[in-house]
């Protein structure tokens, strides 16, 4: 039954169309035939700091035309964006995780305290997807997600790079592959214009996840930021919520425990960023989902490796996207049995409802394989736990011959003194580079580790030397890397007692990581530990004291679960 959306929201059904609220929104713009119509949030994380998000200004434009055009009347605000690429390396990086709770604080925060009927959300860099959705999960309204859009390739001497090429170059140069002047041409010409970085990397695997959970309208996830089809569908977008609005479909009858299953899939089958493990976790907690590492495991096993895509592989997004897109893949997925088709998405159709429009891959294409010729028969991202995670941990197997490796331990306690070791050569093939007290808690932010696993790629030992962290990756790593080591340090889980030398085994077929310290040497070794003081200034303290471990998401209303589960510690 259709909603009655005569008269908006609760500042005047609710509120006996007081007059100040009315005044308020006649200076705005609203005029009387306004106020009979349902009022919508355009998020918006348009910024100039990055050029994942320079262009969303205009698409906000578009989706307010497109909900302007369906009856409602929509407003534009914003909220903040934090540039990865740029903060990567530096100690801006520790702000990267929680921006993702500031966009979604901030988000909610404006749809409740404006009363809005529905939200049409916008995002570019990596945490604006998971920020934006958890904030529709919290917000409780008709919504819908859009995504801003993948940058085009860059080019040089006409092979495809991109922001991950010049990490990599770094590395090169560090070992005398290449010279300053060639360094030079690759950053010229790794980011040509707006969009979100191009591989399969965070934002386009978060993008992917979201439109095969049915969060956003089939085809948002590929279509360039540079392209007249992504003005196309963030107009539809508006259109799209009002229809949700008069269907009176909300965010929980979409995001269900089986469609962050098919999510999962579209994740694994295409090769994503192992920070999917970690947002879909806080996604699901914030629309009350029960879904835990386990479930990434049990999907893993029974989910073929489709893609070749970066940055492990060949392509990028803007390829996919010529040969059908997400929507190709899901079609071709849920041919085989892999998706739950009878799913809600934000058209108010189902996943198999909308797949039946979908596009067939693209004949004679070779990003995405036959699943009788797979990559691998299991997803690449594995979960490993053993007694240096006994939370578990998370390594990206895409694209790694190497499926077992035993170290010993060079441990660093910050990313700088680590990088500095490697440019120095300190660094020897078959160690195991541990990088501790950047986790969550202890970053504060656990900040991404793409630098240094880009350089260890450049000189030549992404499969020598493994890298181990209780903070995370960029999507772009890729090499024998294991993140989200969990408990971590600052909770004094067993990656805060690992010293020089220790025997370190990775094994990702029996998906152990473990280290050849007894039980009896740990509890020597935790004697006299004291946990560093954490932060206590400005939004990193804040986030030091209010984050979760990890292993359930690094969220920050971890109480909301605190009656029927007890947060993981290491004890």
């Amino acid at each position: 039954m259709k909603k009655d959306l005569r008269i908006n929201s609760k500042v005047f059904s609710e509120g006996t169309k007081r007059a100040p609220n009315r005044a308020m929104l006649r200076a705005v713009g609203l005029t009387d035939e306004g106020f009979e119509k349902p009022m919508v949030g355009i998020a918006s994380t348009w910024s100039e700091v990055t050029p994942c998000n320079v262009h969303i200004d205009k698409l906000a434009i578009a989706a307010k035309k497109g909900a302007e055009a369906a009856g409602a009347v929509p407003m534009i605000f914003n909220t903040i964006t934090i540039a990865d690429g740029i903060s990567m390396g530096t100690s801006g990086m520790r702000y990267s995780l929680p921006s993702r709770d500031v966009i979604a604080d901030s988000i909610e925060t404006v749809v409740g305290g404006e009363n809005l009927d529905g939200l049409v959300a916008i995002g570019g860099c990596d945490k604006n997807m998971p920020g934006c959705m958890i904030a529709i999960a919290n917000a409780e309204v008709p919504s819908i997600f859009v995504y801003g859009g993948t940058i085009a390739a860059g080019k040089l001497r006409g092979e495809s790079i991109d922001l991950v090429s010049v990490f990599e170059g770094v590395g090169q140069l560090n070992s005398g592959q290449i010279d300053e002047e060639e360094l030079n041409r690759i950053e010229c010409n790794a980011c040509p214009g707006a969009g979100s970085c191009g591989g399969m990397y965070t934002a386009n695997t978060m993008s992917s996840a979201i439109e095969a959970m049915g969060m956003s309208l089939p085809g948002s996830s590929s279509n360039p930021a540079e392209s007249a089809e992504k003005l196309a569908d963030v107009e539809e977008a508006g259109h799209a919520l009002y229809n949700l609005m008069e269907q009176g479909i909300y965010p929980k009858d979409i995001m269900t425990k089986e469609a962050f299953e098919n999510a999962i899939t579209v994740v694994m089958t295409l090769g994503g960023s192992t920070n999917a493990v970690l947002h879909l976790l806080a996604m699901a907690h914030a629309i009350d989902v029960d879904l835990t590492m386990d479930d990434f495991d049990r999907i893993q096993k029974k989910t073929p490796h489709l893609a070749d895509l970066r940055p492990s592989g060949k392509y990028v997004m803007e390829d996919l996207h010529r040969i059908g897109g997400v929507q190709a893949v899901m079609k071709m997925l849920l041919e085989a049995g892999y998706l739950h088709g009878d799913c809600l998405t934000v058209t108010g159709k189902t996943v198999a409802e909308n797949l039946q429009e979908a596009p067939d891959l693209a004949v004679g294409q070779k990003i995405i394989r036959p699943i009788d010729q797979a990559f691998s028969k299991e997803g690449p991202l594995v979960i490993l736990k053993g007694n240096l995670s006994p939370n578990g941990a998370v390594a990206k197997m895409s694209g790694v011959s190497v499926t077992e490796h035993t170290g010993p331990a060079r441990v660093f306690n910050t990313e700088e003194a680590a990088t500095e070791a490697v440019m120095n050569d300190e660094i020897q093939a078959g160690d195991v580079l541990v990088i501790r007290h950047v986790g969550p808690k202890g970053g504060p932010g656990m900040p991404e580790m793409l630098s240094i696993s880009g350089i260890l790629v450049g000189k030549g030992l992404g499969e020598k030397v493994a890298l181990l962290t209780d903070g995370r990756f960029s999507g772009g790593t890729h090499g024998l890397v294991v993140g989200h080591i969990a408990p971590e340090a600052q909770d004094g889980g067993p990656i805060a007692f690992i010293r020089d030398e220790d025997e370190i085994t990775i094994n990702s077929i029996t998906q152990e990581i473990k280290v050849a310290v007894s039980e009896e040497e740990f509890e020597v070794r935790k004697k006299d530990w004291v946990a560093p003081p954490l932060q206590t200034k400005g939004i990193l303290g804040k986030y030091a004291h209010t984050v979760s471990c990890a292993s359930v998401g690094a969220v920050t209303d971890f109480y909301k679960k605190s009656s029927r589960e007890k947060q993981p510690t290491y004890q």
